[in-house]
């Protein structure tokens, strides 16, 4: 696989750190799971929904295919140890507020003392530097500072609503998975690791080129609600079925709104439809909204499967995953305890990824990978004597 070989610590958790190491665990890297020795170790293991075995659905969709190490990083020896597996470790992320992993140890200018090829992530709310770096967050916090939780106003009430999806988690998982591997890569030619400062908020600003026209064209804030990603276009919208069920028009291309319109008996509109978002395209709306009503969900499934134009029923999440086209993309898999598991989004043709659904009890491997840090059996035994694996 692409990642065979590469050896991750990672002490982050919840989400984005977690997240992002096990999709280089999914593609053949040794990721070490760092957790704290306490009662519970990564806190996702004991958050939300479980399954019949007593798992976490979150905990069993970021840490599938890792090791787990139980340490005290307050404790000297403790941090001996990881500084043992980092002298053999290409890369490192971590998730604490700034300055925390220096108390711990096991900062960047510590670690690359002892490996100068190391790759070090910081995962952060708001970066390692500036006025809100030590400012507690998570997700909702940041989307907020953002300015996506002000994106997400209901078109009805005009109030702003917490956002359904993780986006400045997510978004720093994945630009922080970019940097790793790009390190890696420039690696190859220097013999040099590197250090990456991700913040959260960092990723959320950076996805928002779609959005971001009125504040930089006009200094003005975003009119939500006339805005072409949310509502404002006819032609992207949603629409309420006779059945109280919804769907979506989704592309507002020239061609999707002449076949659409023509379809529906129309054509006059397609002109008004063309115009800006907004105001000006309120009669396209309103009669959208007038005649999606007039049948049901599955009637107009039925109705616009010949119309070539961008559309869609909503769904939720369930009926998504319960796809056929989803198990086709391999995007869902079952375990061989009958536990479903969110599968691989990157495929590739050559060297493919594979998931390992197994998922480590906490402290599995603590002594194991004491083991492989060079530490004898009596030490072993000593560090476990007094709590610190």
């Amino acid at each position: 696989m692409k990642l065979s070989g590469v050896k991750v610590l990672d002490l982050s958790a919840f989400l984005p750190g977690p997240h992002m190491t096990m999709m280089m665990a999914d593609h053949g890297a040794d990721v070490v799971m760092i957790e704290p020795a306490n009662a519970t170790g990564e806190p996702t293991r004991e958050i939300g929904w479980k399954t019949a075995d007593g798992v976490s659905v979150w905990f069993r969709n970021i840490a599938r295919g890792k090791r787990s190490l139980k340490v005290n990083l307050k404790d000297p020896a403790g941090q001996a140890l990881v500084q043992a597996l980092a002298r053999e470790a290409d890369v490192v992320v971590e998730a604490f507020r700034p300055g925390v992993v220096k108390r711990l140890g096991v900062d960047y200018d510590t670690l690359k003392t002892l490996n100068p090829r190391l790759v070090y992530c910081s995962i952060s709310a708001f970066g390692q530097s500036g006025a809100y770096a030590l400012k507690p967050a998570h997700d909702l916090t940041v989307q907020a500072m953002a300015g996506l939780v002000d994106l997400n106003r209901g078109l009805e009430d005009g109030k702003p609503a917490s956002p359904n999806m993780p986006v400045a988690d997510m978004a720093a998982s994945l630009m922080a998975l970019s940097a790793v591997l790009m390190a890696l890569y420039r690696r190859h030619e220097t013999g040099r690791g590197d250090y990456i400062d991700m913040a959260m908020y960092d990723a959320a600003l950076a996805w928002t080129p779609n959005v971001t026209g009125p504040v930089f064209a006009e200094n003005a804030h975003p009119p939500v609600k006339d805005m072409r990603s949310f509502g404002g276009a006819a032609m992207y919208h949603v629409y309420e079925t006779s059945d109280r069920r919804f769907l979506v028009l989704g592309g507002s291309e020239a061609k999707f709104t002449q076949n659409l319109l023509h379809a529906l008996g129309r054509p006059d509109l397609v002109p008004v439809a063309m115009l800006e978002p907004g105001p000006a395209q309120e009669p396209v709306r309103a009669f959208f909204r007038a005649e999606f009503a007039k049948r049901t969900l599955r009637e107009w499934e039925d109705a616009l499967r010949e119309v070539e134009c961008c559309w869609a029923p909503v769904r939720t999440l369930k009926d998504a995953f319960d796809d056929p086209h989803t198990a086709e993309r391999a995007l869902v898999f079952t375990d061989r305890e009958g536990n479903r598991h969110i599968g691989l989004p990157i495929r590739f043709r050559e060297e493919a990824g594979k998931a390992q659904p197994a998922i480590p009890a906490f402290g599995q491997h603590s002594a194991e990978l004491a083991r492989e840090a060079g530490l004898s059996d009596d030490e072993i035994a000593n560090l476990q004597a007094r709590g610190v694996i």
